[in-house]
């Protein structure tokens, strides 16, 4: 589904809705709810928002369970970290339990050695099959201009992995090692949210979505949920060159 908003604050409350709608949906079914946050500037008003006395009383948190689909590798209060973000927009602003949150242990320092304890955090809160993967009730994620999601950037080594949960990502022209999902693991959740808004990122959607499919240059095209729902929830300014874009 490709939803499009007049303005980032409708899409925002859109979100906020959805994540309570799917929330109490999980948590009734299963008695948990099991989210992978993003980081970036659009999921921020969304973590505020939930955390907000419009939205707040609507989902009993001590029943949801916290993930990071991706982080850089910084330590936990860098500015730099997805966690601290959310951390400081909505974990803590709703009080919620360590137990609660399952995020990288990035003082641990050594990526490889970050993702396998990540990979084995995961392994042992789901239950699942050897050869399957863990199935998150939601999975939040962002696109940059190049076409990345998550920390799956254009041309790198993660975007082929097929058996793991989680990698260490070398991303060239950051100088840098990401963590991440792999789309094995974001293609088997049962919500998977894209988050977009920006005119800087109009030209790079409209490849993504209507475009030739070329995901090694344009990862976000990977994001094809197997057995689960795809909501893009974007802005008039990033959707301004799709050929239909609400007009």
């Amino acid at each position: 589904m490709v939803k499009i908003f007049p303005n980032i604050e409708e899409l925002n409350n859109f979100a906020a809705e959805k994540f309570v709608e799917i929330a109490n949906h999980s948590i009734e079914k299963r008695g948990q709810f099991t989210v992978a946050l993003a980081g970036g500037s659009t999921p921020k008003l969304l973590y505020r928002s939930l955390a907000s006395d419009e939205f707040k009383a609507k989902i009993d948190w001590t029943r949801v369970f916290f993930f990071f689909g991706d982080e850089r590798n910084v330590l936990p209060d860098d500015a730099e970290s997805n966690f601290r973000m959310a951390n400081e927009n909505l974990l803590q602003p709703l009080q919620i339990p360590d137990k609660n949150i399952l995020r990288w242990q990035t003082e641990l320092k050594n990526a490889e050695t970050i993702a396998e304890n990540y990979e084995q955090t995961i392994k042992n809160y789901f239950t699942f099959l050897p050869d399957d993967f863990p199935k998150f009730d939601l999975i939040l994620l962002g696109m940059g201009a190049d076409g990345h999601t998550a920390s799956l950037f254009p041309m790198t080594e993660a975007l082929h992995e097929t058996e793991k949960i989680v990698v260490a990502n070398a991303v060239k022209k950051l100088n840098a090692t990401r963590l991440t999902f792999t789309f094995s693991t974001i293609n088997n959740a049962a919500n998977v949210m894209f988050l977009v808004a920006g005119t800087e990122k109009a030209e790079t959607l409209r490849e993504v979505l209507e475009g030739e499919f070329q995901s090694d240059k344009f990862p976000s095209q990977n994001v094809k949920p197997k057995n689960g729902e795809l909501f893009w929830l974007i802005d008039t300014n990033v959707a301004k060159l799709l050929s239909n874009n609400g007009n």
